[in-house]
Order: C-alpha cells, then sequence, then structure tokens
C-alpha cells in the first residue's frame, strides 16, 4: 500500500482545523506543508504553512512531510525543528555546494527528522546519487515547484523509473515521492514508475468525498 501526503497549499484558512480533522478521519498518512519564500520560487507561503504546521503539531499525531522551497535552508530548518516533522525536504538546487548539503541533512537527521532531497523537473537523479546513503527519500518534482493545481510532466516519471532501478541495484531502501499533478489517473503511472509516497492536493481537497479520494490514490 504506498502512502499519500496531502498538501495544504490550497487550503481555505477559514476552514483549516475543521479540514485537517477531516483528512485525517479520512486516512490521509502525513499532511505536506510546502514551505515557499518568495525568493527560490515565486510564491511566499512562509507564514501560512508555519500556522498550519504549528496547528497541526498540537491536534495531531500524524507526520508532517515539510518541504522547504527557499534559499535559506539553514534558517528554515531551525525554525520547524521544534515541530518534530516526520520528514523536511530541501532542494538540491538551493543547497548549491555538497558541504552545505551534507551539513543540512546531518541537522535534520540529528534532530530525530527523516532527511531528504527534491529535484525540480530540469534536474537530473545524478545529482542526488551521492546524498543517497544520507538520505531517508527523494522527493522528486512532477511539476514546477512554486504553484499548485498544475498537470504532471509525464517525462518526471521517466525519472522515477531510473531512480527506483537505481535504489534497487544498489540496494538502498529509501522512500521515492512524486509532488505535483497527482489525482486518481496519475498515481497510477506515478505507483507503477516506482514511487512510494503520493503529495496530492488539489485532487483531495476540492473531492466531494475526502476518504474515498485518498483511498483511489493508495490502492
Amino acid at each position: 500500500m504506498k502512502r499519500v501526503s496531502t498538501s495544504i497549499l490550497t487550503l481555505d484558512k477559514e476552514d483549516a482545523v475543521k479540514t485537517f480533522y477531516d483528512l485525517e478521519v479520512a486516512h490521509t498518512d502525513m499532511f505536506h506543508i510546502d514551505v515557499m519564500d518568495g525568493k527560490f520560487v515565486e510564491r511566499d507561503t512562509s507564514e501560512l504553512m508555519k500556522d498550519y504546521a504549528t496547528t497541526l503539531s498540537h491536534i495531531t499525531n500524524l507526520g508532517l512531510d515539510v518541504h522547504f522551497m527557499v534559499e535559506n535552508i539553514e534558517e528554515y530548518i531551525d525554525d520547524y525543528i521544534d515541530l518534530n516533522p516526520e520528514y523536511i525536504s530541501f532542494h538540491i538546487e538551493a543547497s548549491k555546494t555538497k558541504e552545505r548539503t551534507i551539513e543540512n541533512i546531518n541537522t535534520i537527521k540529528e534532530n530525530g527528522i527523516k532527511a531528504a532531497l527534491a529535484i525540480s523537473p530540469d534536474t537530473s537523479i545524478d545529482e542526488v546519487k551521492e546524498y543517497i546513503p544520507y538520505l531517508h527519500m527523494i522527493l522528486v518534482m512532477t511539476v514546477v515547484p512554486g504553484k499548485g493545481g498544475q498537470k504532471l510532466i509525464p517525462e518526471t516519471l521517466e525519472k522515477v523509473k531510473e531512480l527506483r532501478k537505481y535504489l534497487e541495484e544498489e540496494n538502498y531502501d529509501i522512500d521515492i515521492e512524486v509532488d505535483g499533478g497527482i489525482n486518481a489517473e496519475t498515481s497510477e503511472a506515478a505507483k507503477e514508475a516506482g514511487a512510494d509516497i503520493l503529495v496530492a492536493g488539489s485532487y483531495i481537497l476540492s473531492s466531494e468525498n475526502f476518504k474515498e479520494a485518498i483511498s483511489n490514490l493508495k490502492e
């Protein structure tokens, strides 16, 4: 059974707490927190996502799947450590140097959090291979980072297949997460390509039945 991480990026603030409860009852596995700084991507969600993540940390035992689309990775890691998320992922494109990447991975892990690297659609998996022994997950963006409601870019699933093959050949036991344009149809292709965790926002939140939508993704 695959896991579902529900993105709350497009959630109405007025309905947030009720929706969090409804998603938990509907058996989402995690809450996906899209943290954007207005620099690495155009949109700035940092204040809203911190509010949501803080609220969730008080009302649910489900894991927080925190995805940093930010330039100042270190600042945001420090800001989220106390919330004890299940995962923190940051973009290899923002990290830029090997030393910085390793240092941030170590900081995350030293605080009992699972470390992940994210790659944008134009980034090759070769960019993350050397870090795989230190990671719990790789997040493959299947849309351009920074906007909700985009259609999945089919070519990105070829990277998922390539990555899955590499992990199996090298006997690495880490998860592959896909994020962007995931719905009942595209989830089938993503799972077939080798994804373990499916991030979905619009598909779930716009559905009339959260439980049914999440179940459709998992099966």
